[in-house]
């Protein structure tokens, strides 16, 4: 019950707060050390690997280690804690808002929108029509419930679970799991480029960790959309996605919303189809709200149905 109150502390603050501010944000603490790692290096692969090896355990030991002295102190103690842990290492409403403006602003102010993606997506947005820019923006809506909430939530529910099983408090390792997760994704997001070597350890990592993620994703995602096929069809058009996890939830988003989402000169999901028109991309963005309402709620049911 403790681990399902602190869900319900990260679900309580995600709700009402959003998103702290960066400067006041510990990932982005944790990426000013990233950061450090990025430059050039002699054994760029070693250096890697100790990086994605090191930080991350070091981040959820500092985390677990914290939980478990609260609760030493106080049941509850530990409770806010983890649940604060689990709310800095997920985002929804952030990204809801800001895919929403950036479709707003396709239809009165282009050069905005374009500004606007690449708060989503790490792609050259001064070409793309507005077609292109509500398609990136759908896309990164729906790649980004794997990323910045269903990874920590699952890492959250089923380190706990597997604390248990083992004998282990499961609150500290709970937490200790979230902010691993994150901290990968973090280096991934910072390094994991072809043309950083030193980079490739942290994407290889990645890809392990959000394999399942991204299909639990797709699944949220066709549930939301009240089409439970979409999975399926989406296989149909994975081959041209360069992540073997990305293209699982914007291929989903593309069936249900009979759609075609495109990044120019890589892939092309559902290409029988046109572009998202802003309704659809708005609607789409609501999908991907629900989605990430009902991965609160079933990872509170899981956590509840174990203890």
């Amino acid at each position: 019950m403790l681990s399902a109150l602190a869900v319900a502390v990260a679900g309580g603050l995600e709700l009402a707060i959003g998103e702290p501010p960066t400067r006041l944000h510990p990932v982005a603490w944790f990426g000013r050390l990233v950061g450090a790692v990025d430059r050039e290096w002699d054994y760029p692969l070693a250096v890697g690997g100790l990086a994605a090896a090191l930080l991350p355990v070091g981040v959820a030991v500092v985390i677990g280690g914290g939980v478990a002295l609260a609760a030493s102190v106080a049941p509850l103690a530990a409770v806010t804690l983890a649940g604060l842990t689990l709310f800095l290492t997920t985002s929804l409403r952030s990204l809801l808002s800001t895919a929403r403006g950036v479709i707003a602003d396709t239809d009165t102010d282009l050069p905005a929108a374009r500004d606007g993606l690449l708060a989503l997506a790490g792609r050259d947005a001064s070409a793309l029509s507005a077609g292109e820019v509500r398609s990136a923006a759908v896309e990164s809506a729906s790649e980004n419930l794997a990323d910045g909430l269903v990874a920590s939530l699952a890492a959250f529910v089923g380190g706990g679970l597997v604390a248990t099983g083992v004998g282990l408090p499961a609150l500290p390792v709970a937490a200790g799991a979230a902010a691993w997760v994150k901290a990968v994704n973090t280096m991934d997001s910072m390094l994991g480029y072809r043309l950083k070597r030193v980079g490739t350890p942290a994407a290889r990592l990645d890809d392990a960790v959000m394999w399942l993620p991204a299909r639990l994703s797709a699944l949220l995602l066709a549930l939301a959309c009240g089409s439970p096929r979409s999975v399926t069809r989406a296989r149909a058009w994975l081959d041209g996605v360069p992540s073997p996890n990305s293209g699982w939830p914007m291929g989903t988003a593309a069936a249900a919303l009979d759609v075609r989402l495109e990044k120019p000169g890589v892939y092309v999901l559902n290409p029988a189809r046109g572009l998202p028109d802003v309704a659809t991309a708005q609607r789409s963005v609501t999908r991907v709200g629900v989605a990430g309402v009902l991965a609160y709620v079933l990872a509170a049911l899981v956590v509840v149905a174990w203890f």
